[in-house]
């Protein structure tokens, strides 16, 4: 069954701004505590075929997962690659857009997100030999919660600074509306703002273009 990650994102750049969310899951869900605190790397990757990639991480992954991935490569129209290592644990992430939207960044997307028993560097040498490239490499520090049955991240992101994010994952493309407005009724009452689409991509294009200037660091820019 594939399954659809619908998320928005809010700048909050500073820690004050980040420590504010925090209190105000805690005004709206008494109950609402960090469920884990993790260290990530992140690295995306462009230029290949779903299929190639299908094909070399069959090995790697289960029968059902397998399937998955080979349905989403012959569907997917936009999509992204990523690897990632959280605290030690890796997993191969893809993300395909629905509708109109980014799938690098896009609100509404089809995700496909599965351990795999490699090192980061394995896994990535793995992509590249289906014809994949770099585009960037990104690392964070990551709390997690659930409140009110959506999933609330906030990132200390390289470059970005903290950034929050707001998510409700669905196994239909009907439910995806109302996922969206649920989220959106949430974040009102946390007092937090969307982060636009296309400041997002303006600072997500910044980014890859200078990436080895802040990945592994705390530095962080501002794009309007």
């Amino acid at each position: 069954m594939q399954t659809y990650e619908v998320e928005i994102k809010s700048l909050l750049g500073s820690p004050e701004n980040a420590q504010k969310v925090r209190d105000a899951l805690k005004r709206v869900d008494p109950s609402c505590t960090i469920l884990s605190h993790n260290k990530q790397r992140n690295h995306y990757f462009i230029g290949g075929e779903l299929a190639n990639l299908s094909e070399v991480a069959r090995e790697h992954l289960t029968v059902e997962a397998a399937a998955r991935l080979d349905e989403l490569a012959g569907n997917a129209k936009e999509f992204s690659v990523r690897t990632r290592d959280k605290d030690g644990q890796v997993l191969l992430v893809v993300k395909a857009s629905i509708g109109d939207d980014t799938s690098a960044n896009g609100v509404a997307r089809l995700e496909f997100e599965e351990w795999i028993q490699l090192t980061l560097e394995e896994l990535d040498a793995l992509v590249l030999s289906a014809g994949f490239e770099y585009q960037a490499k990104w690392s964070r520090e990551r709390e997690e919660y659930v409140c009110r049955g959506i999933n609330i991240t906030l990132d200390k992101n390289a470059g970005y600074g903290w950034l929050a994010e707001f998510e409700k994952v669905v196994d239909e493309t009907s439910k995806v509306v109302g996922a969206r407005t649920e989220i959106e009724a949430f974040m009102k009452k946390l007092d937090v703002a969307e982060l636009s689409q296309d400041r997002l991509e303006r600072m997500f294009a910044y980014y890859n273009s200078h990436w080895n200037e802040y990945y592994g660091t705390d530095k962080i820019f501002n794009i309007e």
